[in-house]
C-alpha cells in the first residue's frame, strides 16, 4: 500500500467510525477555522469536545485545559489539532496515553516525527487536511 493510499483509507475509516472529537486549540471565537469547523461537525451529529485551558465553554459544550483531562469525562475517539506544529508532539503524546483511536492535523499542520510515533502506537493519522473539507466532499 502507498502512503497516499494509507493516508486515503485513514480518512474513510476516521470519517466513517470516530465521532467523539476533541478539538485541541479550539477557539470561542466565531470568525476562527477551529470554531467554524467544530460547528461544523457538531451540526452533523459528531461529538465534540473542546481542548482549550483560557476558555470554560465553546459551542455549549465545557472545554477542558488539556486532553487528560477531557478524557477523565468524556471517551476521545479522534484528536483534531488546531496548534502551530511544532506544538504537536506533546499532543500526539497525550493522545497516544488517553487511548485515541486517531490524530487528525488541520490543513497546513505537519509533524512528520510525531505522526509516525502516532501511528507506531497504533493511531490512524492524518495530517494537513480539514476535517470539515473532507468529510463535505464525502457527504
Amino acid at each position: 500500500m502507498t502512503t497516499i493510499q494509507a493516508h486515503n483509507n485513514a480518512v474513510e475509516h476516521i470519517l466513517a467510525h470516530h465521532r467523539n472529537v476533541a478539538v485541541v486549540g479550539l477557539s470561542p471565537k466565531p470568525h476562527r477555522d477551529s470554531f467554524g469547523v467544530a460547528r461544523y461537525m457538531q451540526a452533523h451529529g459528531w461529538r465534540v469536545v473542546p481542548i482549550n485551558p483560557l476558555a470554560s465553554e465553546i459551542l455549549g459544550e465545557t472545554a477542558y485545559p488539556s486532553l487528560t483531562e477531557a478524557a477523565k469525562h468524556h471517551t476521545i475517539e479522534l484528536v483534531n489539532v488546531f496548534r502551530n506544529s511544532d506544538d504537536v508532539p506533546p499532543v500526539v503524546d497525550e493522545a497516544i496515553a488517553i487511548g485515541a483511536q486517531a490524530v487528525w492535523l488541520q490543513l497546513g499542520i505537519r509533524h512528520d516525527a510525531a505522526t509516525d510515533k502516532a501511528r507506531k502506537a497504533g493511531l490512524l493519522v492524518v495530517q494537513d487536511k480539514c476535517l470539515k473539507v473532507e468529510h463535505a466532499r464525502r457527504t
